[in-house]
């Protein structure tokens, strides 16, 4: 079975606002018509973290790699498969880090609440792990700190994070599959919109 993960990109997507600060909106026009040009085209206008996406460490961290540094081999494999729980502490890090099996992709869901804290220590457990790619469902926080401090960790430690999953979907994943995450081929950026699909594999 395959499972795609990707949120549909229209009109209807949230945009992250925060403060004073607002992702720019997603807009989709017609730029030309097969009745005027003798073909279709259309303009877009995003922000590189439309939709569902990849963070680049450059998107937190001003010494961070772009989404290019990234070669494509990490964005395919199979997954380690990880299901927080409300609240995740050092002792059930290393239980976390025990049943990894190096596998080549991070997969991480929160609670089923949809949040999901963790102590700076789990995390550092994990982060210590060989996968670059973390593929993250639901809202994970570092616990007595800021919502934002995950993403950054994560930039900091050079991880690469792909995130805003189509939920309904992304609950249905089960262990021991394959990843393939596409994200657009740009250059000196801190992100792309990224297509994410899970394939089953037969036991």
């Amino acid at each position: 079975m395959i499972l795609d993960l990707t949120k549909p990109i229209n009109s209807s997507l949230e945009t992250y606002v925060e403060n004073n600060y607002r992702d720019p909106d997603f807009s989709c026009v017609e730029w030309s018509t097969i009745e005027t040009q003798g073909f279709r085209v259309s303009a877009l206008k995003m922000g590189t973290q439309t939709g569902t996406h990849i963070d680049a460490p450059a998107h937190f961290d001003s010494s961070g790699r772009c989404l290019e540094d990234l070669r494509l081999e990490k964005l395919i494999g199979r997954y380690f498969l990880l299901d927080l729980p409300k609240n995740t502490n050092e002792d059930l890090g290393q239980a976390f880090c025990a049943q990894y099996s190096e596998e080549a992709i991070l997969f991480v869901r929160s609670d089923q609440s949809g949040v999901s804290s963790i102590s700076r220590q789990a995390l550092n457990m994990l982060l210590n792990l060989p996968p670059l790619v973390w593929v993250v469902d639901g809202d994970i926080r570092v616990e007595s700190e800021a919502p934002l401090e995950f993403h950054r960790l994560l930039a900091i430690g050079g991880k690469y994070l792909i995130e805003n999953l189509h939920t309904e979907l992304a609950r249905k994943v089960r262990p021991g599959g394959e990843l393939i995450a596409l994200p657009l081929a740009l250059v000196g950026t801190s992100g792309a919109p990224c297509r994410v699909v899970v394939r089953e594999l037969q036991p």
